[in-house]
């Protein structure tokens, strides 16, 4: 086998292990998923697993790591398109609203998950989840300054609060779709959404 193949295979080997593991977490926490545990399930040795990451930690960071950046790519990134400020806040909170209604995982969005899981325990998981919400909070607040300073907000508005805002109308939307099934949820988050950003 070149080397070429095998290097080709063990990503494809790696994509696959962390698929699973995605899955799993955004059911059970990132507690819930194991080398052991992953091994099993895709009919693999333990070793096999352990090769691609080399701690349960590892792991962790890794399945949360795909979760983002697959959110990322799907729903931010077409984003991206639009003209900064307003026009594209407006288009990422409504993507937002549209990820976590039609989730990419069975369990709903893993970094809300992950964010409720380790908020009180310190360590690199933690840090890593802390880094990727800080991403998409820097995100919004950076379209929501270049709508005030364009004019497109008024000047004294509260950029800080507007985030605050509409990063609570995701918590809210995502724990009433995965917990109630409400399916008037998505509407109420997008008029908590405009409503964050129609302040005096």
């Amino acid at each position: 086998m070149s080397p070429r193949r095998s290097a080709a295979e063990a990503l494809v080997t790696r994509a696959r292990i962390l698929s699973r593991a995605a899955a799993i977490a955004s059911e059970e926490g990132l507690d819930g998923i194991t080398i052991g545990r992953l091994a099993d399930e895709l009919e693999m040795s333990k070793s096999g697993v352990h090769k691609h990451f080399g701690t349960k930690e590892t792991l962790q960071i890794s399945t949360l790591d795909k979760a983002f950046v697959d959110f990322w790519h799907q729903f931010v990134e077409p984003a991206l398109t639009e003209q900064p400020g307003l026009r594209r806040l407006r288009v990422l909170c409504d993507n937002s609203v549209r990820y976590l209604t039609e989730p990419l995982l069975p369990g709903g969005c893993l970094v809300t998950a992950s964010l409720s899981e380790y908020d009180g325990r310190p360590g690199a998981v933690r840090d890593a989840v802390v880094e990727v919400w800080s991403r998409w909070q820097e995100q919004l607040r950076a379209d929501l300054v270049v709508a005030v300073e364009r004019g497109e907000l008024p000047g004294r508005f509260d950029v800080e609060q507007a985030l605050f805002e509409i990063l609570a109308a995701g918590f809210a939307l995502n724990a009433a779709m995965q917990l109630q099934h409400d399916q008037a949820a998505p509407g109420r988050a997008r008029l908590a959404m405009e409503r964050a950003l129609s302040q005096p």
